[in-house]
């Protein structure tokens, strides 16, 4: 929607609908590869806008077009075996890297101050990865984990009772406040779970959503406190079976990009380019575009490697945006993850990345992938890194533009657009689903999707003049935004971003209909910036 014509603090998208039509221009269909968990390749509102491979007939066992990947028919999941298993779960990238290395730093003989280059790079790499790992306080962090898994254990009790004294399975906190408890039990039930809904000022999120999320966070830290001990488990290697130290060895996974969980991938692609009009569930930003699922993100932190080889994927068979909602802290080969930037840089193709959701300051903390190349600190230009932005009544404890868990930085995020409840397509099993997520994976799918927009009517923008449009365009809020992670700090969106404004179709899409391929050596200075880090 658009805030003149409707009230609502939207991306004006209606409005650059309205702007090509007027102008009768026609499109011309985009592929948008999406780098993420997988896809529910059977979902109503998606399986009619997945990309197919022309080149491959399905199910014939053939590598029909020579690429080294056997029925590739609507991506790739570089997470499988041949075998036809899969990926789920993985570990986090610092626990891989402090167990690689630990045994070489902590040997008595060892001398760090002999290291140069890349030994060095490793070195200061593998210490970073020991404080995420080991701590500063390990006997705090067990305790705590102790006390998360009461709450999780006797959460679900309670969760349980009330069920059955509510008579339904699916309930909101908002739902909850006015349930009138009978019993003993119920009522402390209800005490608990409301204290809970309250104290995480998630009142209208369902039980199912708050006991999953709660879930998820034991489970994580369970894997972190696991960690210390003990080397993780090579999930990977197990299934895969590849040389992950060879880049070189890249005919691996198989053709299924709806193994594992594909909850956040579904939700990504359902975004971008779920079919509009078709009365169903919600629509998709782009109108005219094919989906490319490329499955590299487990339960746990992605490898290197398969980011790497996805985008070259991506680049070779035909895809002009590629959508990256992911991330970690450290990038064991970087420089791996680079070439394959810089391919996809000198092939036309624009890569758009979400920032993160641990309300840090990129501009000094490292998020990866980012577009800083390793060995030159020069910027990558076909790269968008997206924040994310909130209706000031989707966060009530947090009240801003800005979503509370947002990552941010002046010189490293160029835009935001929304991320909180953000309502897209669900993977199965049976009915078709659609739901709403938050984060940054919410926000980058939307300015994606506004880029192979753009890139439909105007197929002869280049990446570099697509990001000046949707950068240049972007529309400030009104008024001062809080400082995700931080109470009451407020500052100008301006601060915290390149552009200092909030992703716009409308005023995107007008400003490339201005544009000529001679105007890219006049882009604006910040998106060919060199890192000051």
């Amino acid at each position: 929607m658009d805030k003149e014509q409707d009230g609502f603090e939207g991306i004006s998208l209606n409005k650059a609908y309205e702007f090509v039509r007027e102008r009768k221009i026609k499109s011309k269909q985009v592929i948008v590869a999406v780098i993420d968990s997988g896809v529910d390749t059977l979902h109503e509102d998606l399986k009619g806008v997945l990309w197919t491979n022309p080149k491959e007939i399905p199910g014939n066992g053939i590598d029909d077009d020579h690429n080294g990947y056997v029925d590739d028919i609507h991506g790739w999941n570089f997470l499988g075996g041949k075998d036809g298993t899969n990926v789920k779960d993985d570990s986090q990238e610092e626990a891989r890297v402090y167990y690689k290395f630990k045994e070489k730093y902590e040997a008595k003989d060892f001398n760090p101050a002999l290291l140069k280059g890349d030994d060095l790079d490793n070195y200061n790499m593998w210490l970073s990865a020991k404080k995420t790992i080991i701590g500063d306080n390990v006997a705090e962090s067990a305790a705590d984990l102790l006390i998360l898994r009461r709450f999780l254990s006797t959460a679900i009790k309670s969760d349980s009772v009330l069920q059955k004294a509510m008579n339904k399975v699916e309930y909101t906190g908002n739902e909850l406040d006015t349930f009138d408890a009978t019993t003993i039990e119920a009522k402390k039930a209800k005490a608990l779970l409301l204290y809970m809904f309250k104290a995480d000022k998630i009142m209208d999120i369902t039980n199912k959503e708050y006991l999953s999320d709660f879930s998820e966070i034991v489970d994580r830290d369970e894997k972190k406190a696991e960690v210390k001990e003990n080397a993780p488990k090579n999930y990977r290697h197990d299934v895969v079976k590849d040389n992950e130290d060879d880049i070189n060895d890249k005919y691996y996974g198989n053709n299924d990009i709806m193994a594992g969980d594909p909850m956040h991938g579904t939700h990504v692609a359902g975004i971008i380019a779920a079919e509009r009009g078709n009365g169903k569930g919600m629509d998709g930003i782009a109108d005219n575009v094919k989906i490319m699922m490329l499955r590299v993100v487990p339960n746990g932190d992605e490898h290197d490697k398969d980011i790497s080889l996805a985008i070259r994927y991506a680049v070779d068979n035909g895809a002009k945006v590629i959508n990256m909602s992911f991330g970690k802290h450290l990038s064991p080969y970087k420089k791996w993850v680079d070439d394959a930037v810089k391919y996809a840089q000198g092939k036309g193709v624009l890569l758009v990345e979400a920032a993160g959701n641990d309300n840090a300051n990129l501009d000094s903390v490292s998020n990866f992938p980012n577009p800083v190349f390793k060995d030159s600190k020069t910027t990558a230009t076909n790269w968008i890194t997206v924040g994310a932005s909130s209706d000031p009544l989707a966060e009530p404890g947090f009240k801003s533009y800005t979503a509370s868990f947002s990552n941010y930085g002046k010189n490293e995020v160029d835009v935001f657009a929304p991320g909180t409840k953000i309502y897209s397509s669900l993977p199965g099993p049976g009915e078709n689903k659609y739901g709403n997520l938050a984060g940054t994976s919410m926000a980058a799918p939307i300015v994606t999707g506004v880029a192979a927009l753009i890139m439909e009517y105007y197929p002869t923008l280049t990446p570099q003049q697509i990001k000046y449009c949707i950068v240049k365009s972007a529309t400030p809020p009104p008024g001062k935004v809080k400082k995700p992670g931080t109470e009451d700090e407020l500052v100008n969106l301006s601060d915290i971003s390149i552009s200092g404004g909030i992703v716009n179709a409308y005023e995107a899409i007008k400003l490339a209909s201005t544009l000529n391929t001679e105007i890219k050596n006049e882009l604006p200075k910040s998106t060919l910036k060199n890192s000051k880090d």
